[in-house]
């Protein structure tokens, strides 16, 4: 008997698969309030994130998490609001933050607290402003956001983060696990005609077309999936 395909088990919800919420040190937000200025309480390892994260208290005695950024230190003041220094640990709107300078943390619509731009090392550059404000994000594409989305000042923290090697398989599994990764990941092409719709044949190769309909089952919803053009360079 065949064995179930990832997206299959993926659909099925065991735990192999579930973002691990127990390890999460908090749910990572911009605070709500408009105007502020906290300072950073301590900072700590999040398990089930890339990069580390900071304990800000606020005037009002209120603490939120946020992403650390790179070169952030205990004791350091964070401002949120429109007319402050375009610092590394400030929140702004992304309509005040000037062209050419690096964020993170960046909202998908204004008070949602932040989607984009999460991982160690990683930033995004502000890169012009009119109607819609346009950033390009880490993968190079130019996306517009609403000019009053919130963002973060700075580079995420843990740079380099991907420059020690394993060396070990075990190291990896573990390191991925951590984060409900499934590793290692096996080809379509290497598996069996039974387990698996790229399987079988005398040496690795697809056999048949790689695009597959939006509505094709979890058993066959492997490969390209409705592609509607070339993928972008």
């Amino acid at each position: 008997m065949g064995k179930r395909i990832i997206s299959q088990n993926r659909g099925h919800g065991s735990p192999v698969y579930r973002a691990p919420s127990h390890r999460y040190v908090a749910d990572i937000r911009h605070p709500s309030i408009g105007e502020g200025v906290g300072v950073v309480e301590e900072i700590r390892h999040d398990p089930g994130r890339t990069a580390p994260v900071a304990k800000i208290r606020l005037e009002n005695n209120k603490t939120f998490y946020m992403i650390a950024h790179a070169g952030m230190f205990v004791g350091q003041k964070i401002q949120i609001g429109t007319n402050i220094p375009v610092k590394p640990g400030n929140i702004m709107p992304l309509g005040y933050i000037p062209e050419g300078v690096p964020i993170y943390n960046i909202e998908k619509i204004p008070g949602d607290g932040g989607k984009f731009v999460r991982s160690a090392g990683t930033f995004a550059t502000v890169i012009s402003h009119g109607e819609k404000t346009t950033v390009q994000l880490p993968s190079g594409q130019f996306v517009d956001f609403d000019p009053k989305c919130r963002a973060v000042v700075g580079i995420v923290a843990g740079e380099g983060r991907k420059d020690k090697p394993f060396l070990k398989a075990g190291k990896k599994f573990h390191a991925l696990r951590s984060k409900a990764k499934k590793w290692p990941k096996v080809r379509g092409v290497a598996m069996n005609a039974v387990d698996h719709p790229h399987g079988g044949g005398s040496h690795q190769h697809v056999g048949k077309p790689s695009t597959v309909s939006k509505g094709a089952p979890p058993g066959r919803k492997v490969g390209r999936i409705a592609p509607k053009k070339k993928k972008k360079r």
